[in-house]
């Protein structure tokens, strides 16, 4: 085991875990931040989806190794009483249905906003590409995203 000093939603967190325990784990057991779902354990559905340094990443694909150097953004901490304009159009357009992905929809959509004010439908479909929902919502993650631009 070894010691790591993550930044984790703007504040430091020490914890000691093995150097190849996915992030993913320790967020949701050691940190208790369980926004971030597991989803398949290979980095391919998106459940899983944090900010890393900014962009979207799959924390069940990102080793304790790799991560003290990132800048960590989980669901929990995109803001502090659930109003951040992605959450705010996702109960505006009734997105999630089961749930489970939302939180990685909503973190990739969070990145892709970040680069990108006022994506094309293309551009949301090529960033949102890789997280399942199989709920089928992704009409209405394409609307809310499209939303959340206009209200960001």
């Amino acid at each position: 085991m070894a010691s790591y000093t993550l930044s984790i939603n703007n504040q430091k967190k020490t914890v000691e875990a093995d150097p190849d325990t996915p992030l993913l784990w320790v967020l949701r057991d050691e940190l208790n931040l369980k926004g971030t779902k597991y989803g398949c354990g290979i980095g391919q559905c998106g459940a899983c989806t944090v900010l890393a340094d900014g962009n979207a990443s799959r924390s069940c694909s990102i080793q304790m190794k790799d991560a003290e150097d990132l800048k960590i953004t989980t669901i929990e901490g995109l803001s502090d009483n659930g109003t951040h304009p992605l959450q705010n159009a996702w109960i505006k357009h009734d997105v999630p249905q089961c749930g489970y992905c939302q939180a990685g929809q909503i973190m990739s959509a969070a990145a892709l906003l970040k680069r990108n004010a006022s994506p094309s439908d293309e551009e949301i479909q090529e960033a949102m590409h890789g997280n399942i929902c199989r709920c089928g919502t992704y009409l209405r993650i394409r609307a809310a995203i499209k939303t959340a631009a206009k209200n960001a």
